[in-house]
């Protein structure tokens, strides 16, 4: 058959390979890479004629989402039916009913191909049956396999910052499904910032009309500046009620669960710039003498220590940094966040709730006097013992409708709440503690799953980020379970987590250049654990394609550096060159005589003899670009040849 022109801003999948050449399990370009992948010498034509059988309901709903995914690439549709019509089929079968299992068979012959697991299961082997399509003169094809797979973490992650830059449903929605297409399950939203809160709550319509957003933001890094350079631009957005429920759903319907986060007490000056009076000011408690105090006899201060009036909006800061402002520990504060809550779990069906916890300064408590009289009724130690009994009420409430909380590892200090579970990301010191105290943990250590941070060592090469180094190697080399913990403490890691905050993060564009090709290395990390990952294998068989893919379906992935060996050659006891691009079909243009690369210099073919020295009688330097099919070309790379 013909197949229909790619569309470019489609969902994101395009399939690529080299039709009935037999493979070895290494070879497959799926990401992950299954647990067990027996490859035979055979294929399956897959066509307009093939009939997807699928009984259940949710399972017709996974085959919809695989049809749109293949309308979209390729301009054709497979026929759904509940029964065997004769013809060539996919059929999708129930073998488990259990909902918290995610394994998978997938069996490929040339009559058809037997997808079967549980109902999650057969969606991933639906993704998996989407990596194996290849090419050929026109035609799709699949080659005869047989995988076994299931992955190593219940808990597979990528967070999203929306507070700082506000992103549009649509965009979430392409997030979602390339984290569908890499088998990710949890979306982590972090809704609720100090630049911007970015859900709509009926109860306090002000926290959308007054915190969601900022009259302008600072340039550059936010320590470069004294005073900063703002833009001048107005900046903000929310989601209502209904578009937040229609990206839930758009997400279950691949798998994913989002997870919402509403931080307390802290990194909340956007909720505080709408209703200050639920803040702890530095003087709660002071009685003005010609004021009237904003909520029963709490009195909430600006920061030059005045009152404020009722009618008095404060501003939402439009810099980055821990900001002083925090929740009161008080009644009337307690009551916002539950109805606040409650409207968020009427909305997220989510079993956990993230409460944030993090960088919550304490000086606004220690100065209040509303603060100081809870710590001498509740017998605490000092401000951190009343952040724990401050999480701990918001715990008691969730739990009381049975939902649990996550917060930040933060939330250790002063004492855990009783059933919380803990995201390490100052490192895994935190999660080791929390999981020798039986706690739950995901991994998300800021040394390893912080997409944030700058993706080459010249951080003058790269886009202003927010700092850090955090190379392709580094991310696929991590382990989520610590070894300091025992098998059953190991047993409390749930999973592992990427987190994009997006300071510096403020268009689609930058995300993808942030998230991949970072998150296809976090997805192996994810789905296969420690023992079977090989960065080699990796890079060499099943990143080419899947980049390849990308950029055909308009992802703004960053072109990675190319492989670079560097041997000495038998014969002439020079150094040999070899570089191989990391994604399929780029070709590469390089210089090792001082000067600049770009696409007049010299075109890499095969491998080659480098000079003797370099041109004055030092050591050389290799500067390459590697040129994807597309038309990308990557930053300038550099080696060093002694």
């Amino acid at each position: 058959m013909i197949i229909k022109k790619l569309k470019l801003a489609a969902l994101a999948f395009c399939l690529i390979g080299t039709a009935h050449a037999q493979q070895s399990a290494a070879q497959l370009s799926i990401i992950p890479k299954p647990s067990e992948t027996i490859v035979t010498n055979g294929h399956f034509d897959l066509n307009e004629e093939v009939v997807i059988l699928a009984e259940s309901g949710q399972s017709r709903k996974s085959a919809t989402v695989f049809n749109n995914f293949l309308h979209q690439l390729y301009g054709i549709r497979l026929p759904i039916a509940t029964f065997d019509h004769g013809t060539p089929s996919i059929k999708l079968s129930i073998s488990s009913n259990e909902e918290t299992t995610e394994a998978y068979q997938v069996e490929v012959t040339e009559e058809g191909i037997d997808i079967s697991g549980s109902e999650k299961g057969i969606f991933y082997g639906l993704q998996t049956t989407l990596q194996l399509i290849s090419t050929n003169n026109g035609n799709l094809s699949i080659p005869t396999v047989s995988i076994k797979d299931e992955p190593e973490f219940a808990y597979r992650g990528i967070m999203l910052d929306v507070g700082r830059h506000f992103f549009e449903v649509a965009e979430i929605k392409k997030m979602i499904d390339l984290m569908a297409y890499f088998k990710f399950n949890k979306m982590h939203w972090h809704l609720t910032e100090d630049q911007g809160w970015r859900l709509e709550i009926k109860k306090y319509p002000k926290l959308t009309e007054v915190g969601a957003w900022r009259d302008s933001t600072i340039i550059g890094q936010y320590w470069d500046f004294d005073p900063f350079v703002y833009d001048g631009v107005k900046h903000g957005g929310f989601y209502t009620q209904e578009e937040a429920r229609e990206i839930v759903q758009y997400a279950a319907d691949r798998m994913i669960t989002v997870i919402p986060e509403i931080e307390l007490p802290g990194h909340s000056s956007a909720a505080l710039a709408a209703h200050p009076e639920f803040g702890s000011f530095k003087m709660d408690g002071y009685e003005p003498k010609d004021g009237k105090p904003l909520t029963g006899s709490v009195m909430a201060m600006n920061e030059k220590g005045e009152p404020y009036d009722n009618d008095l909006n404060t501003t939402v800061p439009g810099f980055w940094g821990v900001q002083p402002n925090i929740y009161g520990v008080k009644e009337e504060t307690f009551q916002f966040l539950e109805d606040v809550l409650t409207e968020v779990m009427d909305i997220f069906p989510s079993e956990y709730i993230h409460i944030g916890g993090d960088e919550a300064p304490k000086d606004h408590w220690k100065t209040s006097a509303i603060s100081q009289d809870v710590i001498k009724k509740e017998g605490l130690e000092d401000e951190h013992e009343l952040q724990s009994h401050f999480i701990t009420r918001i715990e008691k409430f969730l739990n009381q409708n049975n939902r649990k909380l996550i917060g930040w590892d933060e939330i250790l200090e002063g004492g855990l709440a009783p059933n919380a579970t803990v995201m390490s990301w100052r490192g895994e010191k935190g999660g080791i503690a929390a999981a020798q105290m039986n706690h739950d943990v995901i991994m998300t250590p800021n040394s390893h799953m912080y997409f944030d941070h700058y993706q080459a060592e010249d951080q003058t090469t790269e886009p202003v980020a927010i700092g850090g180094f955090l190379p392709l190697e580094k991310v696929y080399s991590y382990s989520p379970r610590p070894e300091t913990l025992t098998t059953e403490q190991q047993n409390h890691i749930l999973g592992v987590q990427g987190n994009l905050w997006t300071e510096y993060i403020a268009t689609n564009n930058k995300l993808e250049y942030h998230l991949f090709p970072r998150a296809l290395a976090l997805a192996e990390v994810a789905w296969m654990g420690k023992t079977q990952k090989d960065y080699d294998e990796f890079t060499t068989y099943r990143l080419p394609h899947r980049l390849a893919e990308l950029e055909q379906i308009n992802v703004f992935y960053r072109v990675p550096e190319a492989t670079v060996s560097i041997t000495k050659d038998p014969n002439s006891e020079r150094h040999q060159v070899q570089i191989t691009p990391l994604v399929k079909g780029s070709k590469v243009y390089y210089t090792v005589d001082g000067h600049k690369a770009d696409q007049t210099a010299t075109a890499y073919t095969s491998p080659f003899l480098a000079p003797i020295t370099g041109p004055d009688h030092d050591n050389l330097t290799l500067r390459y670009i590697v040129v994807t099919p597309e038309g990308r070309q990557s930053n300038e790379f550099s080696t060093t040849i002694e």
